[in-house]
């Protein structure tokens, strides 16, 4: 396995492609490049990405690993009923997914359509879901890239059932786990685990109190040891990244810290 860092962990701090040398700095060589507007999902902003990459590199051989864009600024309209919203929604993605492949990326990390009324019942129609989802899955092929999609507590994909129903239907879906979006949907990561195992593609790691509180790693009581043991003996042997928010962290010493403490918890699993 292999501990990387999403440039999510820098956003409203710096610009995403300002975050690439402070990774390298880091030690990491894998990121994943965290879009946060819509003014990324160009060729253009591509190009300056590459140029960023090839400054960390002076520091580690930084690549990137995967791509991912800000949810609701496209990716529910993937499911919508209407047609000029789904074909915009799908153009932005291909917009993407063709800065994704200029810049290496091999995954992309998908939270697709959310759940924000809380006080509704939601009825999946997994045939109409799973048709969306395969030509997702058509696309980013096309491209090199592997559509992963994630478990978010605010989304169709919060609990274990919606991916196991889905992968039946979608035998080329891939998958990321976060494990504080595991807790924050109330479920220990290990039944998420159970059904993504043989799917999983990308991990993102953020560590949390027990009272649920965000922390970076080393500041709440996850246990990574114990995690990174049961990722080993499901067959994972791929990227986990640190990703967190910068309210949670005071300084680049704080996060020098959590990629050490992540490496180190690393080791010991082994």
């Amino acid at each position: 396995m292999k501990i990387g860092v999403s440039t999510a962990t820098y956003f409203s701090r710096m610009y995403t492609e300002e975050a690439l040398v402070p990774i390298a700095k880091l030690g990491a060589d894998t990121c994943e490049v965290f879009f946060a507007s819509r003014c990324e999902y160009t060729q253009e902003f591509g190009e300056t990405l590459i140029e960023r990459l090839a400054e960390a590199r002076q520091y580690s051989p930084l690549q990137v690993h995967s791509v991912h864009a800000l949810t609701n600024q496209f990716e529910p309209e993937l499911f919508s009923v209407n047609d000029r919203a789904y074909a915009d929604a799908l153009e932005t993605f291909e917009s993407v997914l063709k800065v994704g492949r200029q810049i290496g990326a091999r995954h992309y990390t998908f939270h697709g359509a959310t759940m924000l009324k809380k006080a509704v019942k939601y009825n999946f129609d997994f045939a109409r879901i799973s048709s969306r989802v395969d030509a997702l899955i058509d696309m980013a092929s096309r491209y090199g890239i592997d559509f992963c999609y994630e478990n978010v507590h605010w989304t169709y994909f919060s609990t274990p059932q919606y991916f196991e129903k889905l992968k039946q239907l979608c035998p080329r879906l891939s998958c990321t786990l976060d494990i504080k979006q595991a807790m924050q949907s109330g479920i220990d990561y290990t039944e998420y685990l159970a059904v993504m195992k043989d799917r999983l593609s990308t991990v993102h790691l953020c560590d949390y109190t027990k009272d649920g509180k965000l922390a970076i790693p080393g500041r709440g009581n996850f246990d990574f040891v114990t995690f990174f043991k049961r990722l080993a003996d499901c067959g994972y042997d791929g990227v986990c990244l640190m990703e967190v928010y910068a309210k949670d962290y005071k300084d680049d010493k704080d996060l020098e810290e959590a990629y050490a403490y992540l490496l180190d918890c690393l080791d010991r699993s082994k």
